[in-house]
């Protein structure tokens, strides 16, 4: 993903952060009914199932989409995806500017969205810490499509405090062929 974002961030960002969400969240559903539910699933009642649940879930599911959403050469949307955006959004240079600032101004940690409503309609969004769309207890709901860490450790190697740029840089690594199979698959 070079030199957009840079290989040392991502072995940290995955080896540990991700990795540590992942442990974590199979060792809060261990042993109870949540064990063997899709985590889609256990979010729908995460409000229930505690914050250790809630947030290594939440960390682990929304990396994994995160890793998803990452190619070098990013490509385009397919046309369908395209004609939503620019339907919803009046053009794709601005979904990605609302985009761009729903990452840029997220207060702390969370992530930036675009994901589809239960109408099938298209909406940018961000959730705090590691909260989605899928959660019970998020104020944005809907199927994640495209999802952006804005956590420091997502960029802080690179970019220091400098999240804006970060921001920029991901436009250049989004994987639309992932993001055009999910919108496809959600509608």
């Amino acid at each position: 993903l070079e030199p957009y974002i840079d290989a040392r961030t991502m072995e940290i960002h995955y080896d540990k952060h991700h990795r540590a969400y992942f442990t974590n969240y199979v060792n809060a559903v261990k042993g109870t009914a949540l064990e063997n539910s899709p985590i889609e699933n256990v979010f729908s009642g995460i409000s229930k199932a505690g914050d250790a649940v809630r947030n290594n879930g939440g960390g682990y599911y929304n990396h994994t989409l995160f890793w998803n959403n990452l190619k070098k050469g990013s490509g385009k949307p397919s046309s369908e995806l395209s004609d939503a955006i620019t339907k919803t959004f009046g053009s794709f240079d601005n979904f990605k500017e609302l985009f761009s600032t729903a990452g840029k101004t997220r207060f702390g940690s969370g992530w930036a969205w675009l994901y589809l409503t239960s109408e099938k309609k298209l909406a940018i969004g961000s959730t705090p810490n590691q909260d989605n769309p899928l959660m019970d207890v998020s104020a944005i709901k809907g199927t994640p499509l495209l999802a952006l860490d804005v956590w420091e450790h997502a960029y802080y190697l690179k970019y220091q405090n400098r999240r804006p740029e970060y921001v920029e840089a991901f436009w250049n690594v989004v994987n639309w062929d992932e993001v055009s199979k999910r919108y496809k698959l959600a509608m």
